[in-house]
């Protein structure tokens, strides 16, 4: 039975909607300290409670299908400093410090990990992506 909107919206509990997309949220991973977005990637349940109870960021790898604790290969690692919920409780942002040189699994001339997974921006004009200094 669907949520009433005043419950999700206008309440403290915590009602996240995993089952609008699929068991999955989106999420959003932002630099605390510089407001940097760094990457997307989604969670479901195990993945929030491991988040939460590790404070290391987990996502759900849809391509591998399982749970993926960001950083155990890279070193790359994301802790979590809070938990922000949008208003229809159906997509988060996970605000954390990098520990390590970037989150991106793209590597930049030198071989090191990009910061974030946002290095190239659409240039309108031309319709091309443009890099973004590094």
């Amino acid at each position: 039975m669907p949520q009433s909107n005043s419950r999700i919206e206008e309440s403290s509990d915590l009602n996240l909607q995993f089952e609008k997309r699929g068991g999955l949220l989106p999420v959003v991973v932002q630099e605390s300290s510089t407001g940097d977005i760094l990457m997307l990637a989604s969670v479901n349940a195990e993945a929030l409670e491991h988040t939460i109870r590790t404070r290391r960021a987990a996502f759900w790898s849809t391509s591998r299908n399982e749970l993926w604790e960001k950083g155990l290969t890279s070193g790359n690692t994301l802790i979590l400093d809070e938990i922000l919920v949008d208003c229809d409780q159906d997509a988060l942002v996970y605000k954390v410090t990098l520990e390590g040189t970037g989150v991106c699994h793209t590597k930049t001339e030198t071989g090191k990990h990009r910061k974030a997974c946002f290095y190239r921006k659409l240039n309108p004009a031309t319709n091309k992506l443009e890099f973004i200094d590094e």
